[in-house]
C-alpha cells in the first residue's frame, strides 16, 4: 500500500473506540456461574482413582485408596509415548522401578505395585502417600525456610535415608526439596530415583561417570566436566546445599544461566550467612568442601555438634500448606466423591462407568518387599512356576472382559448382599473416617 492510500484511510476516534463492541468483557465476579462437575469413578485394578495431586516431567501423580486395604496411595501415571520423547526417558523409568523393588527404609519413598495398560501404554507406579513436598512448604512461607529446629530433624532423617541408600550401592544423584516428600506425621522419604544409579554389587569403590542431576545442586567436579568423580560425595555436596537452602533460603551458588552457574560452582568461592551461627557454618563448609577427598562422609555428619545438639523451638514451625487447588488446610482424601458415585450409582450407569478407557489392567505379581501372599506360599511349597502377567478387570476379578449383563448382574447382586467383600457403603465410609486421619 502506498503512501497516498495510507493518508486517505479512515481511522476511529477515540470516543468510537470506547463505544465500540470490543473482544474481551469484564464482568463481576458474582455473574460468573460454577456448576461442579459430576466425580465420576474411576478403579484401575483395585484401586480407586482420586484427584491431581501434581504434574511432573514424566508423568501425573493423582490420589488413590486401596479398595482391599483401605490405605491412601499415590500413583504416577506415565505414557509411553511422552516417556519416548524424554531423554533416556524409558530407561530411567525402569531403573527406577528396579531399584526401589528391593529398597526399604522409613526414609525412602515405597513403591507398592506396577500396574501396565498395553492397549494405552499407559503405566501406573503406586507407591506409599505422602501429604506434601518440602519444596512445596518452603513456597508458602515468606520466609522461603524452615526454623533451626525443624530443618534439623529433617536434615536427620535426609542423612538416615541416604546412608541406607549408599549402604544398597545406590548413588541418589538427585538430592534436593522439591525430591523430599513429607508424610502427615512429619516423616520425610527420599523420592524420584529417576537418576539414580546403582554400583555394580563387585566395584573397588563408588566411582560415577554420568550425572544429571539440577544444576544449582551439583558439585565443583561436575560443573568442572571431570571424567569420573565419587558419587556418594556428590550425594553429600547435594545434601550441603539442600541443608543451606532449607536454612537460609538461599543457593550458595547462582547464576543468570546455566553456564554462569557452572562457572560459580567450578570456583567454588562462597559465603555463609553470619545467622547460621558457627555450628551450622562449620557443618555447612564441610559438606560443601571443594575438593571431594576432603569432604565430609555420613559419618563425619553424624559425629558433628550441630547434628547431635538438640535444638529447641525458638520459632513457630512451618505448616503444611492447605492444597493449592482446593485450599483445604487438613488436606483430605480426594478419593470419598469418587467412592459415594461408585456405591451410590445408578443402574443406568453401569454401562458408562465400566466402559472406561482402562478396562483391563495388566498387573505383574509384585507386592510389597517383606509381603507374601497365602497363595502363594502355598503354591511354592507344591511347585516352583515363574510369574506370569495376569489381566484384571476393572472390578477386581480375574480374566477378560465380560458382557454388559453380567457386570451389571454382578453389581446388583453385590448392592443388595452387604456381606460381600467391599460392598459396604456404610461400613466403607466408617472405615473412611479412620483413614483420613492417616
Amino acid at each position: 500500500m502506498s503512501a497516498g492510500e495510507l493518508h486517505h484511510l479512515d481511522y476511529l476516534n477515540e470516543n468510537e473506540l470506547m463505544e465500540m463492541d470490543t473482544f474481551i468483557h469484564r464482568i463481576d465476579s458474582t455473574e460468573v456461574i460454577y456448576q461442579p462437575r459430576r466425580k465420576r469413578a474411576k478403579l484401575i485394578g483395585k484401586y480407586l482413582m482420586g484427584d491431581l495431586l501434581g504434574e511432573g516431567s514424566y508423568g501425573k501423580v493423582k490420589e488413590m485408596l486401596d479398595s482391599e486395604t483401605l490405605c491412601r496411595r499415590a500413583v504416577k501415571i506415565l505414557k509411553k509415548k511422552k516417556l519416548r520423547r524424554i531423554p533416556n526417558g524409558e530407561a530411567n523409568v525402569k531403573k527406577e522401578i528396579q531399584l526401589l523393588r528391593r529398597l526399604q527404609h522409613k526414609n525412602v519413598i515405597q513403591l507398592v505395585d506396577v500396574l501396565y495398560n498395553e492397549e494405552k501404554q499407559k503405566m501406573y507406579m503406586v507407591m506409599e502417600y505422602c501429604v506434601c513436598g518440602m519444596q512445596e512448604m518452603l513456597d508458602s512461607v515468606p520466609e522461603k525456610r524452615f526454623p533451626v529446629f525443624q530443618a534439623h530433624g529433617y536434615f536427620c532423617q535426609l542423612i538416615d535415608g541416604l546412608e541406607y541408600l549408599h549402604s544398597q550401592g545406590i548413588v541418589h544423584k538427585d538430592i534436593k526439596p522439591g525430591n523430599l516428600l513429607l508424610t502427615t506425621d512429619g516423616a520425610l522419604k527420599i523420592s524420584d530415583l529417576g537418576v539414580a544409579e546403582a554400583l555394580h554389587p563387585f566395584a573397588e569403590d563408588d566411582t560415577c561417570r554420568t550425572s544429571q542431576g539440577s544444576p544449582a545442586f551439583q558439585p565443583p567436579e561436575i560443573a568442572n566436566g571431570l571424567d569420573t568423580f565419587s558419587g556418594f560425595k556428590v550425594d553429600i555436596w547435594s545434601a550441603g546445599v539442600t541443608l543451606y537452602n532449607i536454612t537460609t533460603s538461599l543457593y550458595p551458588f547462582e547464576g543468570d544461566n546455566i553456564y554462569k552457574l557452572f562457572e560459580n560452582i567450578g570456583k567454588g568461592d562462597y559465603t555463609i550467612p553470619e545467622d547460621c551461627g558457627p555450628l551450622l557454618s562449620d557443618l555447612l563448609r564441610g559438606m560443601l568442601e571443594y575438593d571431594p577427598a576432603q569432604r565430609f562422609s555420613i559419618q563425619n555428619i553424624r559425629q558433628h555438634n550441630w547434628v547431635r545438639k538438640k535444638h529447641p523451638p525458638a520459632e513457630p514451625p512451618v505448616p503444611i500448606p492447605a492444597n493449592a487447588e482446593s485450599r483445604d488446610p487438613w488436606r483430605s482424601m480426594t478419593v470419598v466423591p469418587y467412592l459415594e458415585d461408585l456405591h451410590g450409582y445408578r443402574e443406568e450407569d453401569d454401562d458408562e462407568f465400566y466402559d472406561g478407557e482402562d478396562e483391563i489392567i495388566y498387573t505383574q505379581d509384585f507386592t510389597v518387599p517383606g509381603q507374601v501372599e497365602e497363595e502363594e506360599q502355598e503354591e511354592e511349597s507344591v511347585d516352583y512356576c515363574p510369574a506370569v502377567a495376569k489381566p484384571v478387570c476393572v472390578n477386581g476379578t480375574e480374566g477378560g472382559s465380560l458382557n454388559s449383563k453380567a457386570k451389571t448382574e454382578r453389581r446388583s447382586s453385590s448392592s443388595s448382599n452387604p456381606s460381600r467383600k467391599g460392598v459396604s457403603t456404610a461400613s466403607k465410609i466408617r472405615k473412611l473416617s479412620a483413614c483420613k486421619q492417616q
